[in-house]
């Protein structure tokens, strides 16, 4: 009997190391291989014993006495799959296989989704498929893997997208502010801001100036922007005898450019949201998401070209191409618009105006607009530490800052309803359900845009793109490429939303790989990466503002009573002059190191001296003097 037991527990003790190893084994591999692109196995927790990494049957690595297993840069010629071994004592403690697949099929996902974007002129769609095409390519590309895939598409990517806290942080954020705007819309303080500023329009010049002021003045949705603006001052704009084409294009290019670079919109939470992705895995960014976005908005050329373009022309009274025609048609005629016109309308955008038969009071937008800046302006401060405000900021919670900011926003819109007895409470709960809705789709596609950068994370997109551009581009023109690639994808997308969720995942980690395979990966270069995360951002803007399918171009079609091409006709000449002048005066020579504050006034001169040589009088007291 104690024979028995002597073995028995000479037995066990044998065991235990085993045990032990398999309990506390941590295996850092990845779960795709490319061809021919370098990757790195890790194991920890080995125990105090000999162990050998290996890959088919070869040793990769040996630990003698505990220590982790490192093999570094691991290339691989064919695909197929790869079996990688533990082995401790001459047995296999652990054993993962890996499917390889051809390098460049790790660039197909977004590529799918860019050029199915083209194709279906919907890009939710697009990013669904290409994030479909990538689940399939993680688990090898095989039959079995397709419908694993295709599953594994909602059960892994998309879950793990909505569920993160982060990223729940940001929708929060979002149907909060979004809400806040029902709010303040349905309760007419919005169109309460407009009545007190259309007074003072008395001449079409002084009318297009208030319509940009107010474009510049709500400044925190460019839906909102557009909505309001554009019905609230298309009975003034038609009284003066201004275009609706030159309304249009007053309400286009003073809604998302705004939006883009204001700190405090809606749009914050869905840039930040991809930036924060985006940096996850890279070593070396210390900054966090929102910090960065801070340091791109001086590198935002062409929003801030287009603001400064828009009120030249208005203050200069001046026109050139197809919107000079308009401007005189209008004030020799009296139509402001093309007799053959078709007049844009949408029922669908009756529940976002004022509540007929109240009173339309400015103060019922301002307050909750200021308790939103203050909200974030305190919570900085409160969130945040250090000495200087950079820092303060820096280091701040943002997202947790704009839920508390939007939050009070929120309540002080349906505290001022209330009280005023202006809507009941489920009129303000419909008016913020309405407002949180016009969100959903850029929700929507942040979440696909989530996924499909933890599929192009997993699949290496780009780590492939650095090993076969990281010789040949250069990192001082890569902004002005990322510009260009980012207006081509949003014009023919028509989504500038869409095209910052596709491209953004992949320009920011391309950009440190070539900063780091050039050896400037450090603070002196860091506003190559500052202009390039801009150029994601304005590019697709710039996009916007040139593509026929764009949603913000036909919503101002559809706010201003606009025939919709002749919109487009019209803007479109400004918005291409406004973004060549961006990337040639401004973005190319930034990424080489001239600074921003010197290029941003250059490129403004250029746009004056060009509209004075291209335009003409469109009044015709002007015209004649």
């Amino acid at each position: 009997m104690r024979h028995a037991l002597t073995i028995l527990f000479a037995s066990l003790w044998l065991l235990v190391p085993a045990s032990l190893t398999a309990a506390e084994l941590s295996i850092d591999t990845p779960r795709v291989m490319l061809t021919n692109v370098g990757a790195d196995i890790a194991v920890g927790g080995l125990a105090q014993q000999r162990a050998q990494l290996l890959l088919n049957g070869q040793e990769l690595a040996t630990s003698a006495g505990g220590e982790p297993l490192l093999a570094t840069d691991i290339m691989i010629a064919e695909t197929g799959s790869v079996l990688v071994e533990i082995v401790q004592r001459g047995e296999v403690i652990a054993s993962e296989t890996i499917p390889v697949i051809p390098g460049w099929v790790s660039v197909l996902p977004p590529l799918i989704a860019i050029l199915l974007a083209f194709a279906l002129r919907a890009v939710i769609p697009a990013l669904f498929m290409g994030l479909i095409f990538g689940a399939w390519a993680i688990n090898g590309m095989t039959g079995q893997g397709a419908v694993t895939g295709l599953f594994e598409t909602m059960t892994i990517y998309i879950l793990n997208a909505m569920t993160d806290p982060d990223h729940g942080a940001i929708i929060l954020f979002s149907l909060l502010i979004g809400g806040m705007v029902g709010i303040v819309s349905r309760n007419g303080g919005m169109v309460g801001i407009v009545n007190r500023v259309i007074p003072i329009a008395k001449t079409p010049k002084k009318g297009q100036a208030v319509i940009g002021a107010l474009g510049l003045a709500i400044f925190f949705d460019d839906y909102a922007n557009t909505m309001i603006v554009g019905n609230a001052t298309r009975p003034v704009s038609d009284h003066l005898k201004i275009s609706r084409e030159k309304l249009a294009y007053l309400v286009d290019s003073t809604a998302a450019p705004v939006a883009t670079v204001a700190v405090i919109t809606t749009w914050i939470g869905f840039q930040v949201g991809l930036i924060e992705d985006a940096i996850k895995s890279i070593e070396g960014i210390d900054q966090p998401a929102y910090g960065l976005f801070l340091q791109s908005i001086p590198y935002s050329f062409y929003p801030f070209l287009a603001i400064f373009f828009v009120f030249l022309v208005v203050f200069s009274g001046k026109d050139f191409g197809p919107m000079y025609k308009a401007e005189i048609r209008a004030r020799t005629t009296g139509a402001v618009s093309r007799n053959a016109a078709k007049k844009s309308d949408d029922q669908q955008m009756d529940d976002f105006y004022e509540k007929e038969g109240i009173p339309c009071r400015a103060i019922n937008a301002l307050l909750p607009i200021g308790a939103l800046i203050g909200g974030v302006v305190v919570g900085m401060f409160i969130s945040g530490e250090g000495e200087s405000i950079q820092e303060i900021i820096g280091s701040a919670n943002a997202y947790e800052v704009l839920i508390w900011a939007s939050l009070l926003a929120c309540m002080v819109a349906m505290i001022l309803s209330l009280g005023q007895r202006i809507l009941t409470l489920n009129e303000i709960i419909d008016a913020w359900v309405v407002g949180a809705r016009f969100m959903l789709t850029g929700l929507l596609l942040l979440v696909m845009a989530w996924a499909i950068a933890d599929v192009t994370n997993i699949l290496q997109t780009a780590p492939y793109l650095i090993s076969i551009l990281g010789d040949t581009l250069s990192p001082y023109s890569l902004p002005a490429v990322i510009f260009i690639l980012s207006a081509g994808a949003g014009f023919a997308s028509g989504s500038s939303w869409g095209v910052m969720a596709i491209l953004m995942p992949l320009v920011i980690p391309l950009c440190w790989a070539v900063l780091q395979s050039n050896g400037i990966a450090d603070a002196q270069h860091m506003h190559i990466l500052y202009s390039s995360i801009a150029c994601v951002l304005t590019g697709a803007v710039w996009s916007d503002h040139c593509s026929p399918i764009s949603d913000t171009t036909v919503l101002s079609s559809l706010a201003t009573g606009c025939d919709h091409m002749d919109h487009v006709a019209t803007q479109l000449p400004y918005a291409t002059l406004g973004g060549t002048v961006a990337m040639v005066i401004c973005t190319l020579p930034a990424g080489y190191g001239l600074p921003w504050w010197l290029l941003l006034p250059s490129a403004a001169v250029v746009l004056f001296v060009v509209h004075r040589f291209l335009a003409k009088p469109t009044d015709p007291v002007a015209a004649t003097s």
